[in-house]
């Protein structure tokens, strides 16, 4: 019987900004406007050099939802000398690819004009769905309306982008709601061919925030999510979970074919008290499946050249450097 291959990709994580206009009931991410809430482009170069001297293939762009719409943003950014922060993430999506490393970017909800934009500088680019139903964690986040990020996830369909998303178990859905959730993102998956990994992401409470006293989903539970998932997805989505945040090895046999973004530099930002394994913990953690690390765009996009032009000689020269890894 032939082993199952379990993927992972190499990365760093680079918040450019922890400002948000969402105010979600489970996060500890976002930061005041007062409280230096933007990564300084040096601080950004330094971490894309060390990246690429450690063999990191991915850069992995985040920030709040409209951080313009918080008071005190926008004169921020310009004091960094760019007018937005989707100009700065399309300049430092740029220095990624000039160190050699693939961005992608999780930005939260961008029109169809501005992940247009941004797929121009990206081999691949994500949003957490998190989850179809209308819950209390979400009351004061208008950003996270299912009906708006399900809108964004089919634009980005339209605009042929290679696209991560996910659920986040534990913050107030059902496990009904999240059989509509995985049911959406199948849908949206049969009409355009998009997505290529979903997140089984279970809830870390954070203390001083009004879930912090929530239950953490049990392994169980996280399990029969993920077998939901492998029934309903179709085969070619991957399936995967952040093997920081919860015993992975317990969950792999459960129908998981991924383990995301590993960085040997810098930290889970979201989830900064639940460090990362190191790259060779992750062979124990993969017990008897064959460890294979992939880029951040999957092959089949790559095939069906789903990606800027300006990347092709970057990710020709990133698969060739895997396959001689994984021959070697």
């Amino acid at each position: 019987m032939q082993a199952r291959t379990l993927t992972f990709s190499k990365n760093v994580f680079l918040p450019l900004t922890t400002v948000c206009h969402n105010r979600c009931g489970y996060c500890c991410f976002r930061t005041p406007v007062q409280d230096g809430c933007l990564m300084a482009q040096e601080e950004v170069e330094r971490t894309l050099r060390q990246g690429a001297a450690l063999g990191c293939t991915e850069a992995l762009f985040t920030f709040g939802e409209r951080p313009e719409n918080e008071a005190g943003f926008p004169d921020l950014i310009r004091s960094m000398g760019y007018a937005t922060i989707l100009d700065y993430c399309e300049a430092m999506c740029r220095k990624s690819i000039a160190f050699g490393i693939l961005p992608h970017t999780n930005a939260g909800i961008l029109t169809y004009d501005e992940m247009d934009r941004l797929r121009h500088v990206n081999a691949s680019m994500g949003l957490m769905l998190e989850t179809t139903a209308e819950i209390p964690a979400h009351a004061t986040s208008t950003g996270k309306a299912p009906d708006v990020r399900l809108a964004m996830m089919e634009d980005a369909g339209k605009l042929k982008i290679p696209f991560t998303t996910g659920l986040l178990l534990g913050i107030g859905e059902t496990m009904a709601d999240r059989e509509d959730s995985l049911f959406a993102i199948r849908d949206l998956h049969k009409r355009y061919g998009h997505i290529q990994e979903v997140i089984i992401q279970n809830f870390c409470p954070k203390p001083g925030t009004p879930l912090a006293g929530s239950p953490v989903p049990t392994t169980d539970e996280i399990c029969a999510t993920i077998g939901m998932a492998r029934d309903i997805l179709p085969k070619e989505v991957a399936i995967q979970i952040p093997p920081n945040l919860i015993d992975a090895s317990l969950l792999i046999p459960c129908g998981v074919d991924d383990l995301g973004g590993i960085s040997p530099l810098t930290i889970d930002y979201v989830n900064p008290e639940h460090p990362w394994p190191a790259l060779e913990e992750l062979h124990g953690i993969a017990g008897n499946a064959v460890l294979r690390e992939r880029l951040c765009i999957y092959p089949r996009y790559i095939e069906r050249g789903w990606y800027p032009p300006a990347l092709q000689p970057l990710i020709n020269r990133l698969e060739q450097r895997l396959s001689e890894g994984s021959r070697s």
